[in-house]
């Protein structure tokens, strides 16, 4: 099973994308953690590194895959 991680920070468009992310993906082939980078900070770097512009955003197979937009990272790191 491959992991993915699906990156937001809590505004109205991410939490309705995640949803959507949740019921569409095949949870025989991927397990999926979600990231609440508003709530927890420290993964702010993490997503940084991977290639995350803004959320919400979803890790997949070593890809990023930027969805609609609710906020960039910078925002997200300013407290936004």
């Amino acid at each position: 099973m491959k992991k993915t991680i699906f990156y937001h920070a809590g505004c109205p468009v991410c939490v309705a994308a995640e949803q959507q992310v949740l019921d569409a993906l095949d949870k025989g082939r991927y397990e999926l953690e979600v990231v609440h980078l508003g709530a927890d900070r420290s993964r702010i770097v993490e997503a940084e590194q991977v290639g995350i512009q803004s959320v919400p955003a979803l890790l997949l197979d070593g890809g990023v895959f930027h969805i609609n937009f609710g906020a960039s990272l910078a925002d997200v790191k300013g407290g936004s």
